[in-house]
């Protein structure tokens, strides 16, 4: 089955995938991009059977145009975005929120446009009054994968990013963004009316909310959609 994914769920699918394929004997293919990219894909007519967003409006927007499976739309996590800061060290705690205000150096982000990661993002710097202002310092990645390399490369000191993409010590140099402050990042999957492999394709997006999978996803720098704690807010509870 040939699996599009946005940039930011990549390796947590390939592990998933991995352990999916010895189960059950079916091959996984994985394509990946920003969630704007892939559905401009599948919109040209791209042959996949399985689209994992990174947001639902795009989910939403293929099922109005008639292109998925019927009842096929769910949610398979929810991200969470924080601000790495690679300046960190043992002696200098991590830049937090409030500091981004007076931060004059250049920010990565992916671009708002194709990315919810980067949609996030913009609304954080909308809520602290600093996104016109720093249009000169922001770097734009086309993927969230790429605005987390811009920091990883050194090229950028810091930048929103998925929490999804750190591990280990760059844990250690994270501020963690309280969810208020940007509307939920809702990631949704759907099959697609086009799919050659539905039953297989079926099988797989039940096994993506497993609750083995979904602890896995937990420990890997999402919200799970089983976690009855998590509540979404509405538009109205978003406060910038």
């Amino acid at each position: 089955m040939r699996v599009a994914v946005s940039a930011n769920f990549k390796p947590v699918l390939k592990s998933i995938s991995e352990r999916f394929e010895k189960q059950s004997g079916h091959n996984v293919s994985i394509s990946t991009a920003s969630s704007g990219t892939l559905y401009n894909q599948i919109t040209n007519g791209a042959p996949f059977d399985l689209f994992l967003s990174a947001d639902s409006a795009r989910p939403e927007q293929l099922e109005e145009k008639g292109l998925i499976k019927t009842g096929s739309r769910k949610p398979y996590a929810y991200g969470r975005l924080v601000l790495w800061d690679t300046t960190a060290s043992g002696n200098k705690p991590p830049l937090t929120i409030q500091q981004l205000k007076s931060w004059q150096k250049r920010i990565a982000i992916a671009n708002p446009r194709t990315a919810p990661y980067g949609a996030a993002a913009k609304q954080v710097l909308e809520g602290l009054g600093i996104w016109k202002e720093r249009r000169k310092q922001r770097v734009q990645g086309n993927s969230i994968q790429q605005a987390w390399q811009f920091v990883a490369s050194g090229n950028v000191q810091i930048g929103l990013v998925a929490l999804s993409q750190l591990t280990g010590d760059t844990l250690k140099q994270v501020s963690y963004i309280p969810d208020n402050l940007y509307q939920p990042i809702r990631q949704e999957m759907v099959i697609l009316k086009k799919s050659q492999e539905k039953q297989s394709v079926q099988q797989f997006a039940d096994y993506l909310l497993s609750g083995e999978s979904q602890t896995y996803i937990a420990h890997h720098g999402y919200h799970s959609v089983l976690n009855e704690s998590v509540v979404e807010k509405k538009d109205e509870g978003y406060k910038p």
